[in-house]
């Protein structure tokens, strides 16, 4: 590829990217309100349960070790379980039950009253994360969703809501990671506060 035409490509994307983000300053109150139901959720001694497919389920996995792990300072360390990680249960309910309850399974067996859920999509039309805010709701749990385009079918159906208002769907999980980042920022300050 001819230097110019990716310096093209990337001029292009970093336009994007700063168009992007611009609009991400109006969700604001909905992070402050997921840092302040994530806090809560680990303080009172519950966890966070996260997932996503692809790119997202990679996210998943990023938030989990932040929380397990820290963001900034030294804090203790919080349970947290990427549902995407486990690769032996997600074979087993995916040959049992279909690949779209690989989620909702997971929520079943570990979720409980007083944990968060966060689901990442960036079509907001996968039918394993629907199942899963679906699983959710059912036993009480609050819920985070974190969704691009405009929101798809998942939309409207988490307690708290980020829609990234993009097309493009390298630049909604660049939002994505942003807002996760600043989520998981909020919470260590909280937790260490």
């Amino acid at each position: 590829m001819p230097q110019d035409n990716a310096e093209n490509i990337l001029n292009t994307n970093i336009a994007g990217a700063t168009r992007t983000f611009a609009g991400l300053s109006a969700h604001g109150p909905a992070l402050g309100r997921a840092v302040e139901l994530l806090t809560q959720c680990l303080l009172g001694g519950h966890k966070l349960l996260a997932c996503g497919n692809g790119g997202s389920s990679a996210d998943a996995s990023h938030i989990v070790a932040e929380i397990v792990g820290r963001f900034v300072d030294d804090r203790r360390g919080y349970p947290a379980i990427a549902l995407s990680d486990p690769t032996g249960v997600l074979t087993a309910v995916a040959n049992d039950y279909g690949f779209d309850n690989i989620f909702a399974r997971q929520v079943e067996a570990f979720g409980q009253k007083g944990d968060v859920l966060l689901v990442i999509s960036t079509s907001g039309n996968s039918a394993n994360i629907l199942r899963a805010l679906e699983a959710a709701d059912k036993i009480g749990i609050t819920t985070i969703s974190l969704l691009g385009k405009d929101g798809g079918q998942a939309r409207g159906l988490a307690t708290v809501e980020m829609i990234v208002d993009e097309k493009v769907t390298a630049r909604v999980q660049e939002a994505h990671q942003l807002l996760y980042h600043s989520l998981c920022e909020g919470v260590d300050r909280a937790l260490c506060g």
